[in-house]
This record gives C-alpha cells, structure tokens and sequence, in this order.
C-alpha cells in the first residue's frame, strides 16, 4: 500500500487527488453540473466578499462631520441625504446577502449531487471489479474486510467529500480571496493579518498525518471486526454447539475497544486542531487592530478600511476554523481511500488476453497435457498430470483427500492457470477464449451447493439468465426438484433464506443440480455432490445427476470407487500425480493401488444402493 506524508495542506488530499485521476471519466460525466456548481461557487465567493463593503461606506461617508463633502467623491451617491443613503447601503446588503445564499445553495447542491453520483460509479465499479478478482485473492483476504471497503468506506468518502472536500474547496476560495482584497486595501495589515499562516500550515500539516496513521489504523480493525462478526454469524450452529460464545464476545470485544481507543485519539487530535485554529486566528485579530487603530490615527487607512479588514476575519473565523476541520476528515477519509484504491489497483491473475475471442460451441473434447500447478510459486499441488476425454465420456478423479482433485476442476474452469502445461478443449488452449464465454459451457454441482437469498426461480435462472420459465421447469423437472417446488409457499417464486437455509440439504443439491441443467452445458463437473445426504435424498439427486450427464462431457470428484467404477475413465490421483488411469477393470487387473483401495472399501462395507450409477455417492 502506498503511503504519501502529509507535509502540507494540500498533501492531506493524496487519495482524493488519485481518486480524481482516476475516476476522470465518470468526473466527466458530470461536468455540466460540476461547471454549474462552480460557476455558483466563484459568485459566492465574489458576494461573501462584498458583504462587509456597505458598511464601509456607511462607516466612511455617512458617520464623518463633513458628509456632504465625503458623498460628493462618489457620483453615484451624489445628491442622497444620509438617511436615504443609509437606506440604500441596507438594502444592498440585504440584496448581497440574498444573492449569496442563493448561489450557495446552487453550489453545495450541485457540487453534493455530481459528488454522489461519482461515488456511486466508483462504489459499482469496485463490486464489480471484486466479483472479479483471482480465487488467490480471495483466500488472501477476509469477507469482512472486502464488505467494509465496499459499505463503509465508499460512505466515508462520500461523507467527507459531500460534507467537507466542497465546503474545504469553498472556504479556501474565500480565504485567498480575502487575502486579494486585504493587500489591495492595505498591504501593510495584510501581512500582519497573516502572519499566523505559516505556524497554522505547519500545525495542521503535523497532526493531519497524525491523524490519518491512526485512522488508517482504526478502519482495519473495523475490516477486523466485520470479518469476526461474518464469520461467527455465518457458522453460528456450530458456535452454539461447541459453546464458543464467550470466548468470541471476548475476541470482538478486544478489538471493538482497540478500535474505541483509536477513533478516540483521533477525535482528541481533530478537536485539538479545531481549539488551535481558535487561537491563532485571535492572535491574529488582535494584532490586526493594534496596528490598523496606528493607521487609522496616522490617516494612513480610514476607519471603514479598518472595518473592513475586522468583517473579513470576522468572516474568515469560520471558515479557517473548520478548514482545520475539514483537514482533519479529509485526513480521516484518505484512510478508506487507500483501501479502495488497493482493491482497485490489485490486478487479476486470471483475466482475458489481448488475443482472447468468443468460444464457439464445445464439442467436449478436453485434453490435460503435462499440467502442473503451485500456489505463488511454492510447494507443486499438480505435477505434469496428462490424460484426455472424448466427447461424451464420463471421467472419474479419484484417489486420497488433498491429492489435487478439485484443483483440477479448477484449472478447468480456468479459476486458475496452470503454472506449466495447458488444456485444450476441442483442441484449443483454454488462454484463447474468454473467460466468460468459456465458463458458460460449464456446468457444476458442487459438495456444499450455493444457494442465494433469492427465488427458487431465479436461483435456477442464474445457470442462464436467458432461460425462459418453460426451461427452468424442465431443469427443475430434470433435477427432481418440481414436485417439491410445487409444495413451498409461493411454488417457483418463494424467496429463499440466506444460503438457502429454509431448505434441506437434498432439495438444496436438486435446485443446484437444476441451476447445471437449464444451462446445457457440454461439460460437467461435479464435485462429490451426494455427500452428507440421507439415502432417500441421495437416490434422488443421484438419478438427477445421470440425466445431467447425459452425452456430455463429464468430470467426477469422488471418494467413493463403487460409485464412479462404470466411468469411461478412472484417473487416480494421488500428491498431485497420476499414478494410475484406466477403466475400472484395467485398473483392477493391474493390482495397482486402485485396486488395493477399491478392495479396501469393499472390506469395509462401502455400500452403494445403486452400484451401476456413475454419480457420486459417499
């Protein structure tokens, strides 16, 4: 992660600057609105700044003994009386007043509006850009933390670009151009005006780096805490089971009150920036009217001059003292920019090629030729695996757990590549195609089946998203899964509980099996999906699975010998090599260690109801 050190004011921006650049097409996108707002934004600024000049002039030409001869420098005001002067010079200022409200609500209105609607393209693209990242990433780093980056601190930014940046960028303007006016008036006074800048920029400029170290902190143990609350939520049968309630509150507890201290600290350094800002500026004021009375005394300046330069601190107080304070959120903010600018920055391992194009229809011919595969370079998990399967054939992986099995299934489905070797379906390598159009050839059903919180009709739709609600019948049909469809409350279109939880595990696996089926895939893997079934259940997703594979292509992770012993291929695996491949009566015949494990379950009394289905059963 990039870290920049605030050494000044406009450093505290880093993030938002990077975001800026960036974002700059979506920033164009609101460039109508942005222009609009500014425009708004600089009258303002222009009218703020003439708000204190009416009583200039009242303090100048109406309250000095010799009045008429004070008007008559100005043609515009010449032959008024001093109570209809007085009436004017009101009237302007209500008028001033009036104007600059108007242009401040058309400025923070549009400015937030266009502020919203870049966020919300940045918040669209960052999901989206997650949902695409390389399974490597996502082992790497916690569900929580991605949530948070994702919910808080897109909202952070939004918060503190909507409620500070604008209003920084506001407040700025107006400073500079109070400083114009000052020295154009008097540049004498203007310094001494200012001569408390330099210690506020180096001030400022220390804690917000202070500040922003300790937030940066803070929105990790908030990634922390997202993660432990994710995780205890989403196992918590077995956390109640095992009694772990306590010893998790203790966990969350820690890191909730570490997290409590650290926004603490920063609180404590944002009010003290906010207290010193106070300070400075009184100084200032002060020291602005010992030495404007001197002037005005010595003629050198009037008295409406004076007033002048006292408004605009009067009107600088403000904005100067919530600069500090934007500062010091804007410095909070750059932690969560950080954040998202990390994800955004992390580029997929797996994604197309330059070259990549569109696969056409598979036939389902698929070829491992001297795979192998590690994890970041280290400890081989596939070691030059080679075999093939012809169009149709069904092909057992089996062998010891951790041999490399599903990682293979994997690197079909191109999740990941291979670290040496290729395969080919149909006699291309898988790197030609893109992803997409690869992956909706395939088809899958996996050991735990994935259910959303959504439908059952659009649980089976995400196979296809095209698919009619004639074919998601059929593929319910198919899958076994119609007749209990028909029995929930609102049939196809019951909503599901979270990960499909209101069902049971068979009615989960048939709609996932479903889910494989309405996308008539040319090839199919399936990942030892009976397992932890009842018999009952069982026999049904079984009988769905083999209507599944049907003259297709298909690959099977199994445990399980008896049931996967009609495969047109057994491939044994074991520490990431293929030390056997064959039939089932091959394999037999050469006595190797298929044959010493298939003679092993059978001493066992590895039963099977239905010893001729090739799906898998555990």
């Amino acid at each position: 992660m990039t870290q920049k050190k605030s050494k000044s004011i406009k450093n505290a921006l880093p993030v938002m600057v990077r975001i800026w650049q960036r974002f700059s097409p979506q920033i164009q996108q609101q460039n109508k609105l942005l222009i609009t707002s500014f425009i708004a934004l600089i009258a303002e600024i222009f009218l703020h700044l003439l708000e204190p000049w009416p009583l200039k002039f009242i303090f100048d030409y109406i309250l000095v003994p010799n009045f008429k001869e004070k008007i008559s420098e100005i043609p515009l005001f010449q032959g008024l009386d001093p109570f209809s002067l007085v009436a004017v010079l009101a009237i302007a200022l209500i008028v001033i007043t009036a104007l600059r409200a108007f242009a401040a609500y058309f400025s923070i209105y549009g400015m937030s509006l266009a502020a919203s609607n870049i966020l919300t393209e940045i918040r669209a693209e960052l999901y989206s850009h997650i949902q695409n990242l390389s399974l490597s990433f996502h082992h790497q780093v916690k569900t929580g933390d991605l949530i948070t980056r994702v919910t808080s601190d897109i909202s952070k930014l939004r918060e503190v670009t909507v409620m500070s940046l604008l209003p920084l960028v506001a407040n700025s303007c107006t400073i500079l151009g109070m400083i114009i006016v000052m020295f154009w008036v008097h540049w004498e006074l203007a310094i001494f005006a200012l001569a408390i800048f330099p210690i506020f920029i180096f001030a400022t400029a220390r804690l917000t780096k202070k500040i922003r170290g300790i937030v940066k902190s803070q929105r990790q143990r908030e990634g922390l805490l997202a993660d432990v609350t994710a995780e205890s939520i989403g196992a918590i049968k077995v956390v109640q089971a095992l009694s772990l309630q306590s010893m998790l509150e203790n966990t969350f507890a820690n890191q909730n009150r570490q997290s409590f201290q650290e926004s603490t600290k920063a609180q404590k350094l944002a009010a003290g920036m906010e207290r010193m800002v106070e300070l400075l500026v009184g100084v200032a004021t002060a020291l602005v009217l010992w030495r404007g009375v001197h002037l005005v005394m010595g003629n050198h300046i009037t008295p409406g001059d004076l007033l002048v330069f006292v408004n605009y601190f009067r009107i600088a107080f403000k904005p100067m003292r919530l600069l500090a304070k934007y500062v010091g959120q804007i410095a909070k903010a750059t932690a969560s920019g950080d954040r998202i600018l990390d994800i955004l920055d992390t580029v997929p391992d797996i994604q197309d090629n330059r070259w990549s194009k569109e696969a056409p229809s598979f036939q389902g011919q698929v070829h491992f030729k001297d795979v192998s595969f590690s994890y970041n370079g280290e400890q081989s998990i596939l070691k030059n695996i080679t075999f093939a399967a012809l169009p149709g054939q069904r092909v057992a992986l089996v062998g010891a757990s951790g041999g490399g099995k599903s990682t293979l299934t994997s690197l079909l489905l191109r999740l990941y590549d291979p670290t040496t070797g290729g395969i080919f379906i149909d006699g291309h390598d898988l790197r030609e195609y893109k992803i997409q159009s690869l992956r909706r050839q395939i088809s899958i059903v996996l050991q735990e089946s994935v259910l959303f919180a959504a439908s059952v009709r659009d649980n089976i739709a995400y196979g296809d998203l095209n698919a009619s609600d004639q074919d998601i019948e059929e593929a319910a049909r198919l899958a076994n899964a119609h007749d209990f469809i028909l029995q929930l409350p609102q049939g196809y279109d019951t909503i599901l509980g979270e990960r499909g939880a209101t069902l049971s595990g068979g009615q989960r696996q048939r709609i996932a099996i479903a889910r494989a089926a309405v996308r008539q895939s040319p090839i199919v893997i399936l990942d030892e999906p009976t397992t932890g079934l009842d018999q009952e259940n069982e026999y049904a997703v079984n009988e769905a699975l083999d209507r599944l594979t049907e003259k297709r292509t298909t690959f099977t992770v199994s445990h399980n010998l008896k049931a996967v012993q009609n495969a047109d291929l057994i491939v044994y695996i074991e520490a990431g090599e293929v030390l056997e491949k064959g039939t089932h009566q091959q394999l037999i015949y050469q006595g190797g260690r298929y044959a010493a494990m298939y003679a092993l379950q059978s001493a066992l009394g590895n039963n099977c109801d239905r010893p001729d289905s090739f799906s898998v059963q555990v």
